[in-house]
């Protein structure tokens, strides 16, 4: 069986092959602009299977099926909502929503298999798809956490949040009051509700609040550390392969 991945992202693309590989699934292409996916699928044998990126360096992954006529099932990998996702969702294998659970990728990586046997080239309706990112459907976020203080129970508007760090297997939020409060999830789960236009993970521990940075100094490795209004207890630095994406977020 043939896979390949057409990701933007190095880094997800990487890890996205490390988790098919424990399913025994080898991804030995990768591509990552709408150009470059053209180029291959014009002088290459199609796989059997794509994982498919919506939004890519050069464009949507869309103006891929435009140029080429796909002969391979195609599963999503998608920062989109599942309510967006519904209008197509019959026409394609499955989609995964970034990032990416274990669970989700073998579930779906199952589904192929069974369609495996009768798979016939897959069809995807691009007008639909065109008109969901032209129009998406708005994302509700999280506007506040419920936290246990003692027996009783405090709402936190995400608003006067500065920060969420994790630490010791907690995931804590440090407040503009300058409390911390445990919260009942982790960083993963917090990627798909917190805004992004506000909320920025820099690296691995940390989230911060754009409204909440007080000054940004250039640190050791090419990287930066950031000042909050009133968080101070450890360094808060943005990890040297995020640094570009902050600086674009910052705008």
């Amino acid at each position: 069986m043939q896979v390949i991945i057409i990701e933007d992202e190095k880094p997800s693309a990487r890890r996205l092959q490390r988790m098919l590989s424990s399913l025994d699934i080898e991804a030995e292409v990768m591509l990552h602009s709408v150009e470059e996916s053209i180029d291959w699928f014009q002088n290459n044998t199609h796989p059997d299977l794509i994982f498919l990126d919506i939004q890519l360096s050069d464009g949507l992954s869309f103006e891929i099926f435009e140029s080429i006529d796909i002969e391979s099932a195609v599963i999503f990998t998608t920062a989109y909502d599942e309510y967006a996702l519904q209008a197509f969702k019959l026409n394609s294998i499955d989609y995964l929503l970034k990032p990416i659970d274990e669970d989700d990728l073998k579930k779906a990586v199952s589904k192929f298999k069974e369609r495996l046997p009768k798979q016939q080239a897959v069809t995807l309706d691009f007008n639909d798809i065109k008109n969901l990112l032209v129009n998406p459907i708005e994302r509700e976020y999280k506007k506040r956490f419920s936290v246990k203080v003692g027996q009783h129970l405090k709402l936190i508007n995400v608003d006067d949040i500065e920060c969420v760090y994790s630490e010791n297997k907690g995931t804590y939020v440090f407040t503009s009051e300058g409390r911390n409060y445990l919260l009942d999830t982790t960083l993963e789960n917090l990627e798909n509700e917190l805004e992004p236009h506000t909320f920025f993970r820099i690296n691995r521990k940390f989230f911060v609040n754009i409204n909440a940075i007080k000054d940004m100094v250039s640190y050791t490795n090419s990287r930066l550390q950031i000042k909050l209004n009133n968080y101070n207890e450890q360094d808060v630095i943005v990890a040297r392969e995020r640094v570009k994406d902050f600086k674009d977020w910052l705008e």
